[in-house]
C-alpha cells in the first residue's frame, strides 16, 4: 500500500448523500478477479451522462471526493474501495460513511474524513474554482482561503495511513517473533509438527 501523509488537488464536488456502493461500482462489475480496471465502472450510471463531474476536464484524475451523508452505505463489496482508488481518488470527504465502507477503503489506503455539512458545504464552494489540501498528519483540511478544518482519525488507522503499511505489511513486520514462537511452540509441543514436510 502506498504511504498517505497529504492529498492535495482539485476536489470533486459531488456532494450526494446515501450513495451506496452499487452506485460506486455496479454489480455487473463485481465478476472480475483483479483490481485493475475498475475505475472504468466506478460510478458507471452518473457516468453516463456526458455532463458528469468524474469526466469532466477540470475534474478528471482528481484525487478527493467530496460526498455527502451516509457514504458507502449499501452492501459490504470491497469492490467499492478498489474502484475509487482506480479512479484516482485518495481521499473521500464526507459528515459520515458507512462503516464497512470506512473499513475497506483504509484497508486499500484511502482516507476517509468525516467533517460536518457546513465544512462540505464550504469545500463544495471552494471546489468549483481551487483545490483543497488534506494533510494527515496534522489532521487538516485546509483551502487557499485560510479555510481549516480539523477531523479526526483513529490513530492506529493513521499510523497504518502514514506508513503505507496493510495488513500483509503488519504480519510481515512481527515475521521474527512469529518465527521465534513457531520454534518455541514445536519444541514444546512437537506433536503439533506432525506431518509437516522436513
Amino acid at each position: 500500500m502506498e504511504p498517505l501523509r497529504e492529498v492535495n488537488g482539485r476536489a470533486i464536488p459531488f456532494g450526494l448523500a446515501n450513495v451506496d456502493t452499487d452506485v460506486i461500482i455496479p454489480a455487473k462489475w463485481l465478476k472480475t478477479i483483479t483490481r485493475d480496471g475498475l475505475g472504468r465502472g466506478a460510478f458507471e450510471t452518473l457516468r453516463a451522462d456526458p455532463g458528469n463531474l468524474f469526466d469532466s476536464a477540470t475534474f478528471k484524475g482528481s484525487p478527493i471526493l467530496l460526498a455527502g451523508d451516509n457514504f458507502g452505505c449499501g452492501s459490504s463489496r470491497e469492490h467499492a474501495a478498489w474502484a475509487l482508488l482506480d479512479l484516482g481518488i485518495r481521499a473521500v470527504i464526507a459528515p459520515s460513511f458507512s462503516d464497512i465502507f470506512s473499513g475497506n477503503a483504509f484497508k486499500n489506503g484511502i482516507l476517509t474524513v468525516v467533517l460536518p455539512q457546513s465544512a462540505i458545504d464550504r469545500l463544495m464552494a471552494v471546489a468549483a474554482t481551487d483545490p483543497v489540501h488534506i494533510d494527515l498528519e496534522q489532521q487538516t483540511v485546509t483551502t487557499r482561503f485560510q479555510d481549516r478544518f480539523t477531523f479526526e482519525i483513529d490513530p492506529f488507522r493513521k499510523a497504518c495511513l502514514m506508513g503505507g503499511l496493510d495488513e500483509v505489511a503488519l504480519t510481515l513486520a512481527r515475521d521474527a517473533a512469529i518465527t521465534a514462537y513457531e520454534h518455541t511452540a514445536r519444541a514444546k509441543m512437537p506433536w503439533l509438527a506432525q506431518g509437516e514436510a522436513a
